[in-house]
Order: C-alpha cells, then sequence, then structure tokens
C-alpha cells in the first residue's frame, strides 16, 4: 500500500517571529516566501493581517510575488462572541489580504472556552463553524487550526471532537491538531491522532507542534504516520517559547527514513542552504548541532571514526551528507591520527603524502599547539596556514616587524579609545601605520589594512563577522592564557581563525593575521584558476 503525500505548511513568518529575538523586515519575509516557493513548501503563513503594519504590508507585496507552487495563508481567530461573522473586523480583514488559503485558531479546550474567551461552549462551537463558512463562501481554502487540542482532548474528548464537527460542517478543507503547549508524548498524541483520523474520514488531518517537551519533531512524525497528511512548522525550529517543530529535520526524516512523498522532497539538497539562508535574515548564529543541516551533523575529530568514515562513508553517517546539502568534516585536534589528518588536509586543498616525515611532524606540533590552547576545530583557515607552513608552500604576503597598542580613557564619563601603531615589510617595502578604535582588536585590524591597503586592495571586503575569547586554565586568574576566535567573510566565505596566548591582544593579534592571510592566500588561488 502506497503511503499518502504529505503536505508541508510553514509557519515562520508568523509563528516562528513569535520567538525570542527573531523578526524579519517586509523585504526579508518576501525573500524567504520565494525561497520557500522554490524549494516547494505548499501552504506559507505570511502572518496575521490586521494585527501589525508589517504583516498587512508584507500580504500587499505578496500578490505580486510570481510563486510556482506554494500558497500564501493569512491566520487569524474565529469571529468574536455573539457577533455575526460577517461583521466581524477581523474576519473581514483576513479577506482583504487577498490570499487563496485563510488559517483560523478556534478553542478546543473548555478552559480556554470559559476562563478565557468567556463564553458558552454552544456559542464557541457557533463560532468555529460560522466563521470558517464566511470564508469559505467567500471562496477561500480554509485550515482550522484546533489550538490546544490535545490538552482540550484529554481533558473533555466530547467537546474536542464537537469543535471539529463545526469546523467540518462550515466547510473546513484541512483540520489541524495543535499541541499548543508542547508537552505531549509520542504515545498519547499518536493514539489521540489516529482517532481523529478514523472519525474524520473524509477530511484532511494536520499537526502542529511545539518543542517545549524536546520532542516536537517526534510528535510531528507520530502525528504523520497516525495517519495524518498534514504538517506544520518552522524553519530552524523558531517559535514561541523554545520553539516549535523543526521543519529542517521532520521534512528529511519524512522523506528519507520513512519514504513519504513530498512536493520539496526532489529539492533536499538545498534544504542545509535555506535554514543558514533564515539564520541570517534571522541574525541568529546557525545551530551547529542541528540534526541534518547543522556544522557539526557530519562531522568526525576522533581518528578511528575519520578513518573508518574515509573507507565506508555509512560506517559513522546515517545518510549521505549530500542529500540535504551537508558535507562531510573531519577535525583535526590533539586526537588525530594520520588518516584525519590526510581527510583534513584534502578538505583544505592541501596534499600530504602519507608515509612523509611532515606527516608525523605536522601531528606532533598539532599536538603541542593544543597543549598550548590553540584549537583548529572551528579555524579551517589557520590550519590551512599551518599545514602550508609545513609543506613548503607557504608565501607570506607580508613581513611583520612589530606592533603597539595603547589604550587610553581622558575621563570617568568619557568611552576608552584604542589605538594602534604596526610595522610590516610589503614587497620589502617598511610601511608603518596608526590607526584608532573603540577598542584595541578593532585598532589592530585597521591598522594591519592601513598598512597592505595599497599592494591588497582587495581586502577592501573583508569583514569580521564574530570575535571569541575563551579563558584557559581560568584558576590562573588574570594570568590565564587566552584563546580567540575569529569569524571572517568576504562575501564569498566565511572561514575562522585562532590565536593563543597569555596577552589577550597577541592571542587577537593571531587570529587577525591568520585571517588577513587566509584572504590573500584565497584570492591567489582564485586568479590562479
Amino acid at each position: 500500500m502506497s503511503k499518502p503525500k504529505i503536505l508541508v505548511y510553514d509557519t515562520t513568518l508568523r509563528d516562528g517571529t513569535q520567538g525570542e529575538g527573531i523578526s524579519f523586515s517586509v523585504t526579508d519575509k518576501l525573500r524567504i516566501a520565494k525561497k520557500f516557493d522554490q524549494f516547494g513548501i505548499d501552504y506559507i503563513e505570511g502572518g496575521w493581517p490586521g494585527s501589525n503594519p508589517r504583516d498587512m504590508a508584507f500580504f500587499d507585496e505578496a500578490k505580486k510575488l510570481d510563486l510556482k507552487h506554494s500558497k500564501i495563508a493569512a491566520f487569524g481567530s474565529t469571529r468574536r462572541g455573539n457577533l455575526q461573522a460577517e461583521e466581524d473586523p477581523q474576519l473581514q480583514t483576513l479577506l482583504e489580504a487577498e490570499t487563496p488559503v485563510v488559517t483560523i485558531f478556534g478553542k478546543t479546550w473548555l478552559l480556554h472556552v470559559e476562563e478565557v474567551l468567556r463564553v458558552k461552549p454552544e456559542e464557541n462551537l457557533a463560532m468555529i463553524e460560522d466563521s470558517v463558512r464566511f470564508l469559505k463562501e467567500n471562496g477561500r481554502e480554509v485550515i482550522y487550526d484546533a489550538e490546544h487540542f490535545y490538552d482540550g482532548y484529554a481533558d473533555n474528548s466530547e467537546y474536542a471532537l464537537k469543535t471539529l464537527e463545526a469546523a467540518v460542517n462550515g466547510g473546513a478543507d484541512c483540520l489541524a491538531l495543535c499541541d499548543t503547549n508542547g508537552g505531549k508524548m509520542v504515545g498519547e498524541l499518536s493514539r489521540i491522532t489516529q482517532e481523529v483520523v478514523e472519525k474524520f474520514a473524509d477530511t484532511r488531518i494536520g499537526v502542529h507542534c511545539h518543542n517545549d517537551a524536546g520532542v516536537g519533531v517526534a510528535v510531528s512524525i507520530a502525528g504523520i504516520e497516525a495517519g495524518a497528511t498534514h504538517v506544520q512548522g518552522t524553519f530552524n525550529g523558531y517559535g514561541e517559547r523554545v520553539g516549535n517543530a523543526n521543519l529542517t529535520t521532520i521534512i528529511p526524516n519524512l522523506a528519507l527514513k520513512l519514504r513519504y512523498s513530498m512536493n520539496c522532497s526532489p529539492n533536499l539538497g538545498n534544504l542545509r542552504d535555506i535554514a543558514l539562508f533564515l539564520s541570517d535574515l534571522a541574525n541568529q548564529s546557525h545551530d551547529k548541532k542541528a540534526p541534518y543541516v547543522g556544522l557539526s551533523a557530519f562531522t568526525h575529530k576522533g581518528g578511528a571514526h575519520a578513518d573508518a568514515t574515509k573507507k565506508v562513508g555509512y560506517s559513522y553517517e546515517h545518510i549521505e551528507p549530500e542529500k540535504v546539502g551537508n558535507k562531510q568534516r573531519v577535525l583535526v585536534s590533539d586526537m588525530a591520527g594520520r588518516s584525519s589528518l590526510l581527510m583534513k588536509a584534502q578538505e583544505l586543498g592541501v596534499n600530504i603524502d602519507r608515509s612523509s616525515p611532515e606527516t608525523k611532524a605536522i601531528i606532533d606540533k598539532l599536538k603541542e599547539l593544543e597543549y598550548n590552547g590553540y584549537e583548529y576545530e572551528s579555524a579551517d583557515a589557520s590550519l590551512r596556514l599551518l599545514l602550508d607552513k609545513f609543506t613548503g608552500k607557504h608565501k607570506p604576503h607580508f613581513e611583520f616587524e612589530g606592533y603597539r597598542v595603547i589604550i587610553e580613557k581622558r575621563s570617568p564619563d568619557e568611552p576608552t579609545t584604542s589605538e594602534a601603531t604596526i610595522k610590516v615589510n610589503v614587497e620589502g617595502e617598511p610601511h608603518y601605520t596608526v590607526a584608532e578604535s573603540s577598542g584595541p582588536v578593532g585598532a589592530l585590524d585597521s591598522a594591519l589594512r592601513l598598512a597592505l591597503a595599497k599592494t591588497y586592495p582587495n581586502l577592501n571586503n573583508l569583514e569580521l563577522k564574530d570575535y571569541k575569547v575563551r579563558i584557559l586554565a581560568s584558576q590562573s586568574g588574570a594570568n590565564a592564557k587566552t584563546r580567540v576566535l575569529i569569524e571572517s567573510a568576504d562575501g564569498e566565505e566565511i572561514w575562522g581563525t585562532v590565536g593563543a596566548s597569555d596577552n589577550i591582544i597577541e592571542a587577537s593579534w593571531q587570529a587577525i593575521r591568520d585571517s588577513v592571510e587566509y584572504k590573500l592566500l584565497r584570492d591567489d588561488d582564485g586568479n590562479e584558476d
């Protein structure tokens, strides 16, 4: 028996923005909608028209999008109590959004009916049916979100089912069962969903889950296996409290593990790119540990693991990383053996002979450096430079002669200022420059760029994206060793560099120097191509 096709409903642009620190501009939302359409998402919930000017502006602009597949949905609630549907201003606003789909939520749990809405149970049923019918009569596809359905069912299953009947009587195209509080376990949610699927066999059933108990993905998949054919969630799991069920995990699990058909299945190779795109627009650090799409999802550190993976990929990987747009990574650390080093070198474009004396020397040097505070797991650029030095391929673009940093505060009310002086030789010519900034790292970075700007104008697009400091052996107090990790970008690539010292300025300088050297090395490699 073939499995039914699963429709994917994304609510990143509405429910996702209720997450702490998540916000999208109108332009962001339009760009995301186009990405989702290209990926094959079936429904894109754009927001709640009337709740804020930004959402209404999005719906106005979304009408101009030439979407090939996705349907835009406006979100709202059932009519107010004791008011005719056609007289309800909120329902009128939903129609004014002019979306092909409208999703409305209604109360399922008697607690909310009696204590929050404060209407009689019979009136709540009328509110659901009237609202759905009104939207259907105005030509909309209607998805009914049964808010708190699973909690309402546990409290009074008879009434909870009556709310679904009211939506069906009004003509709802889909009933989405919501675990709004995110607390249900797999067994209970699966059992209840199956009962609903059997009772409403002629209506599409969906699941909308949250991750408050850490099982948002698991219960969403359980709902599908219980017979639901519509799944709601957000990319990267963005959402209120700890987030919604994560579509970047649900989608590949359904497609690759359970062999369900989805319209987005042929485009799974773009999954990681879209997840990173969402992180960038949300101004959030992407979760390295995210299943399938995280940087660490197919990363190997232990020498034995790396060696086995090189021989047989699936020995330590549950899928081929490329299926979701990811790639295999090998980390070189004090746990590294020859296999790990060779694989990492190959990944970085450096050829090393397994049996050469340099290989053992590099491994010994790495272990020494890590003992002294360096770490290369997030600093591939520094590692590439180190490998080039050991293999005799390193061609320095400048010779460092010295730097000086002065930090000054003239009065209690004024901010500190930093001045950095740096001296380097470029192609035999000395360059001596001074730069100021609010902090010593920024001053050092600016001084080095000034010194190199004339010879290497391509450094103008180099940007320091992130700066992290880790105190090592903190029991040493102010004399503790410091590790600095810097993330840099030039619009085409992002790379990491590392420095370590008992002086934070020196550790920062090492990471800055490597960042600039790697940028120049990359550009040289590109020019050779």
